[in-house]
């Protein structure tokens, strides 16, 4: 439990420092990005599994490239869900998935050696 409580506080950091990189990402507050952080997770457990299945055929086409594109739908689908983060375009979801990916990479490994 400890350790979910850990992860969704680094997830809502990193969300807001993407917010700060990314010109088209706005969050209101870390309270905004903290639930935001939450959403994204769970829209992560729910949505994306049934949509990386729907489109397994593009994802082995482009070499698994499709995935970051479904990365950016999930972060569109939080921002219409959650009030105070908002993301503007396509165009704004793809870099801010992009890097939060890579920040979340960097954050898990940090995580697993700290605990």
């Amino acid at each position: 439990m400890k350790y979910l409580l850990v992860h969704l506080v680094v997830s809502a950091l990193l969300l807001w420092l993407v917010s700060v990189i990314v010109p088209g990402i706005h969050v209101a507050g870390f309270g905004h990005a903290l639930l935001a952080a939450l959403v994204l997770g769970v829209v992560n457990t729910l949505v994306r599994p049934a949509l990386f299945l729907v489109t397994l055929p593009i994802t082995i086409l482009s070499l698994g490239l499709f995935l970051i594109v479904i990365n950016a739908l999930m972060l569109l689908l939080t921002s219409l869900i959650v009030p105070g983060f908002n993301v503007d375009g396509f165009g704004a979801a793809l870099l801010g998935g992009i890097l939060l990916g890579l920040f979340n990479l960097v954050a898990s490994a940090a995580l697993n050696r700290w605990t």
